[in-house]
């Protein structure tokens, strides 16, 4: 898979501009894979708009990122004592636009094995997080709280 370099984005440190590349984007969810969430947080605006799709105890519209951490990845400390563990497989940019695909590789705290694939549609701006649509396995997130509930 090719590298797309196509938007270019101002820098709010430097005002020169950079182009959202995939390099950028994999740097950047690195740091959730070695359990860093504020670094990758560090880099997702305050009152993002994050959409979880589904019908399950972790989706929603949340509007700022205090709300998503609060009903995400707060609720998963709870049953995943290792946290969500994620992987980041395949990145694609397009434009302002990151297609990220994650692999979890958890276990629950009653050993039930959350092995669960997300796709998350990232938008940028400057080089942050501003939108967010994830798509992952309902019932595997609905299974997880049913049998570790919180």
């Amino acid at each position: 898979m090719s590298t797309a370099r196509v938007t270019q984005i101002p820098t709010a440190q430097s005002g020169v501009t950079q182009e959202l590349s995939t390099a950028y984007v994999r740097e950047l969810f690195k740091n959730l894979e070695s359990g860093d969430g504020k670094g990758f947080f560090d880099h997702v605006l305050d009152n993002v708009d994050w959409i979880v799709e589904g019908t399950h105890p972790l989706a929603g519209h949340y509007h700022s990122k205090a709300e998503f951490l609060a009903h995400t990845f707060e609720k998963l400390e709870k049953v995943l004592p290792q946290g969500a563990e994620l992987h980041t497989e395949h990145v694609l940019v397009s434009g302002d636009l990151a297609v990220v695909e994650l692999h979890s590789l958890a276990t629950a705290k009653n050993g039930f094995r959350f092995d669960n694939r997300y796709c998350w549609v990232c938008r940028f701006v400057n080089g942050t997080i501003v939108e967010v649509r994830a798509y992952l396995d309902s019932v595997m997130v609905a299974r997880l709280f049913e049998e570790n509930p919180i």
